[in-house]
């Protein structure tokens, strides 16, 4: 997944359908995938601690695009959808283990992704973006990204258009904001991305002390939350 001007091929379709790199449609697509609040890295063969050998610097340039994409597309979408004035909330970006800004007092921690709302910010440890990146992909920077800006953009809304399945309702926002990113020329779906966001479905769903499933849903739930943000939009995400 990158930062660039054209589709080669729908995101509604390679999710549902997959692609091959001419853009045709093929059999055997993986289904849509999601992210949580509080993120874990993958079981295998990393664990907490350990990320393996990284690219951190194309890594971090994924992460700045993925923010600027999706940035993007809430800036120019949020208005018209919501009818009030946006105001983005501040990316915090990376951070290593308890080196991270505090949210309401409390520390950052170790091996997470998180939207602040007191202090109106997103924030990942950079060891597990790095943990992803390095097992599943790119699409795990965007996908995180996306999600946590999810609940950002909850904070903005009146109380009746929050889902009390919060956790659900940033996965249907994140598809939203990925599919119209796509559509917008934000950004690019390559060949292999459905696959690496579905490796990072599994990876976050329901395997964590931080993603219990009475929190964030099981997989089939949060496949089928982020599927309703692609094909329906943000009013699919609000209703």
């Amino acid at each position: 997944m990158r930062k660039l001007a054209a589709l080669a091929c729908p995101f509604v379709l390679l999710l549902l359908f997959g692609c091959d790199s001419t853009g045709t449609e093929s059999s055997g697509g993986t289904a849509p995938p999601t992210t949580t609040t509080t993120t874990s890295p993958p079981s295998e063969p990393s664990t907490p601690g350990t990320v393996g050998q990284v690219d951190r610097a194309a890594m971090n340039q994924d992460a700045k695009e993925a923010v600027q994409a999706i940035g993007a597309y809430w800036r120019t979408n949020f208005p018209e959808a919501f009818n009030q004035a946006y105001r983005p909330p501040r990316v915090a970006g990376g951070y290593t283990g308890t080196d991270g800004p505090p949210c309401g007092g409390e520390p950052s921690v170790p091996f997470n992704a998180y939207y602040c709302q007191p202090g109106d910010y997103l924030a990942w440890d950079e060891d597990l973006m790095a943990a992803g990146y390095n097992q599943i992909g790119d699409a795990w920077v965007y996908l995180i990204i996306a999600h946590e800006w999810g609940h950002a953009i909850q904070a903005r809304l009146n109380d009746d258009l929050v889902s009390v399945q919060a956790e659900l309702q940033a996965d249907c926002l994140a598809g939203a904001s990925l599919e119209g990113a796509a559509k917008q020329g934000l950004i690019t779906i390559e060949p292999g991305d459905p696959e690496e966001l579905a490796k990072t479905l599994a990876a976050v769903a329901d395997d964590y002390p931080w993603t219990k499933q009475s929190d964030h849903g099981d997989v089939q739930e949060r496949i089928s939350a982020f599927r309703t943000g692609v094909t329906g939009g943000i009013p699919a995400c609000t209703t």
